[in-house]
């Protein structure tokens, strides 16, 4: 079989730059997370959340007109089919006497009839979320770091592993630059990503693994070669399935609710980046890794006298 492909671009011979560029990514994100933190939705931080269905349409100018007297800071989002939805976010604690009274003053400014769910979340309980997201994430991980191993090797389950990490991170690091609100959807995304990273990835090293297998590499130029043309080979699978993704995430960020806008810009996110992480870097990470392996001497068979 002919395993040969025009290669179009040299991903490993420019693996440095993607390197370069990644670590820049990284530094930038540590330093946001250090210096401002995430900001912590209620799911994440003691606070109350309160979903009330309003029997008209209304605007977020609106409510905050009729909340204009109210003492607590608040975060309100207008949704709903028919915009008759408003979510208001506290990040304080509220008692039933705060949650009636707000009820009531919307009842008599916006002259209609509300109804209302009350979440409260208190502190520790947002530390009990906090720890079992993390657990849920590297478990996660681990899992996945598991499969591939069984499945492939482990320098390339490290080489997946480290990608789908960084995917995560890079999600995590812009939502901490701009400020995103964090919350359990946003969670939600996040895993979501690591599993369509994942996914390209094992296309790439699955295919790596074939073309091996009809045409080992035994020098590093031979390496580098089979590696580029195998994530060449899978270029037009990996872009069509991340597009239709991409496409279906996008429209939900541009015509969804505002409940879910964030849910799925962190999705769009996180698809970009594991699109770009499985050519430019879980690949050439472990092109480093392997081109270092000591080749095994073929034994030479045993001469036959005649």
């Amino acid at each position: 079989m002919n395993f040969e492909t025009k290669v179009r671009f040299d991903f490993i011979k420019n693996r440095n730059k993607f390197f370069l560029v990644s670590l820049i990514l990284i530094v930038v994100g540590i330093v946001s997370l250090l210096f401002q933190q995430l900001n912590l939705g209620v799911d994440f931080s003691s606070g109350t959340n309160m979903d009330i269905a309003v029997s008209k349409s209304i605007t977020k100018e609106q409510v905050d007109e009729a909340l204009q007297q109210v003492e607590h800071d608040y975060v309100a989002t207008v949704g709903g089919t028919n915009s008759d939805r408003v979510t208001l976010r506290f990040k304080e604690v509220l008692d039933q006497n705060a949650t009636k009274a707000i009820m009531t003053t919307l009842e008599e400014k916006l002259s209609a009839e509300v109804s209302s769910e009350i979440n409260v979340v208190i502190p520790s309980m947002a530390r009990e979320l906090g720890e079992k997201t993390i657990w849920a994430v590297l478990i996660a991980s681990l899992g996945i770091m598991l499969y591939v191993m069984l499945r492939f090797e482990w320098r390339i389950a490290l080489a997946a592993n480290i990608s789908i990490l960084y995917d995560g991170f890079i999600v995590v690091a812009l939502f901490s630059l701009f400020r995103f609100e964090v919350d359990m959807p946003f969670i939600a995304a996040v895993l979501t990503t690591i599993g369509y990273s994942i996914n390209d990835k094992i296309v790439v090293f699955d295919r790596i693994r074939e073309n091996m297998r009809y045409s080992p590499a035994k020098k590093p130029e031979q390496l580098a070669n089979l590696i580029n043309q195998s994530i060449w080979q899978t270029m037009a699978r990996n872009i069509y399935t991340v597009l239709t993704v991409f496409v279906v995430a996008l429209a939900i960020f541009l015509f969804g609710s505002e409940s879910i806008k964030l849910f799925s810009l962190a999705m769009l996110i996180g698809l970009v980046s594991g699109a770009y992480s499985s050519i430019c870097i879980a690949s050439p990470l472990w092109y480093v890794m392997k081109k270092n392996q000591k080749v095994k001497k073929q034994s030479k068979p045993a001469s036959t006298s005649s």
